[in-house]
């Protein structure tokens, strides 16, 4: 199948591992999926979290720059409400002068400052019910999230330790000072030109990531840059934001046609009761995050199986477990080619995360197989 297929990494730390066990197995991840004929490596920002270790995306992207010789680097995203827009332009700059024309610098929102405004937006929508377009499940959203307590305080404990740019800054403002920095076109209150190098002239691309019809979708396409959306984060969504950015689309100097990447959650094992199994830990360890715990370890398919269900926690897991691709490589890999063909996706980016990393790499390297049979 002709469409790229890219990697988007968390660093997962499995149970009973350490941080320095995610983050090698990261870099060697990244070494094998380049050699499978993977396009991208993308490494998403979270922080404090016991169990994932990508909390600096550019540091970790140049480790993985110099580790790798061909696969592009970036970021999947940095969270522009946590960064100041100045600072993310010179680091990404740095790793690109570095290693140029291999490097993306994917852009997020963070979650809002007021919860408030948070549990109104998880709460908008969830009575639309599920539905199947052309073969694609389009779950309804999870009902839980706009009512847990906890998870909204912990968004707000983490937006008050990590920080803010300071400036008030509306989104596409932001990422419009990224693009200013990059071309050399900035200029200070007085219309004197400010010169942000190594930023200025990096042979890097800016992405924009985004989960639904808001703002994301709507700045990408404004600003005619390329846009990824979350179809394995928030599911119900993904087609009202790619809808929304390519109504938004106007061609720029980045980028004469919209071009859309699609998240999925894949694993893949040499039969459907492996997968599964490889699979099992997924569920729990997705009800950590929205129950406010914060990812947890990666559970092991004999931990996941301790696990203790409620009516209400299948609830508020179920969209994202029952869009996880799971089984052998050619049930993947049709399914997959669903997603692609009713989104109209130009790229895929894969997220896998298994226990032991062994078979994390194994899922890729199958997938990449009969992706490339197909």
């Amino acid at each position: 199948m002709s469409t790229p297929l890219s990697v988007l990494d968390l660093a997962p730390i499995p149970s009973g591992r350490t941080a320095a066990d995610a983050l090698h197995n990261t870099i060697d991840l990244a070494q094998r999926t380049e050699q499978l004929g993977y396009k991208r490596y993308w490494v998403a920002e979270h922080h404090l979290t016991p169990g994932v270790a990508s909390a600096a995306p550019a540091v970790l992207i140049a480790l993985i720059a110099g580790a790798t010789s061909r696969i592009r680097v970036g970021s999947a995203a940095v969270l522009l409400g946590q960064h100041s827009p100045l600072v993310v332009a010179e680091q990404f700059g740095t790793i690109a002068q570095l290693h140029p024309g291999r490097v993306d610098l994917g852009l997020g929102r963070s979650a809002p400052n007021r919860s408030g405004d948070l549990a109104r937006r998880f709460a908008e929508g969830v009575d639309a019910p599920s539905e199947v377009v052309d073969g694609l499940l389009i779950p309804s959203k999870p009902k839980g999230l706009a009512k847990s307590e906890r998870l909204l305080a912990r968004i707000a404990e983490h937006q008050r330790l990590v920080g803010s740019p300071g400036e008030e800054l509306d989104y596409r403002t932001q990422v419009g000072r990224i693009l200013q920095y990059v071309t050399g076109g900035f200029r200070d209150g007085a219309g004197e030109p400010l010169h942000a190098n190594p930023a200025e002239g990096a042979d890097l691309e800016v992405w924009v990531l985004g989960s639904s019809a808001g703002e994301s979708s709507a700045t990408a396409g404004a600003l005619g840059l390329p846009f990824a959306a979350n179809y394995h984060v928030s599911p119900s969504t993904v087609l009202e934001s790619v809808s929304a950015y390519r109504r938004d689309f106007t061609a720029s100097t980045r980028l004469t046609r919209p071009y859309v990447v699609v998240s999925a959650d894949v694993v893949v094992a040499d039969t459907e009761e492996a997968a599964r199994e490889l699979a099992a830990p997924y569920a729990p360890w997705v009800h950590s995050i929205r129950a406010g715990a914060g990812a947890i370890p990666f559970p092991s398919p004999a931990e996941a199986a301790e696990f203790s269900w409620t009516d209400e926690q299948r609830e508020l897991v179920a969209d994202r477990v029952d869009t996880q691709f799971v089984g052998t490589p050619e049930v993947v890999a049709r399914g997959l080619a669903t997603l692609r063909d009713v989104t109209g996706a130009d790229e895929l980016v894969i997220t896998t995360i298994t226990h032991d990393h062994a078979d994390r790499v194994r899922s890729y390297e199958l997938l990449a197989k009969a992706w490339q049979a197909g």
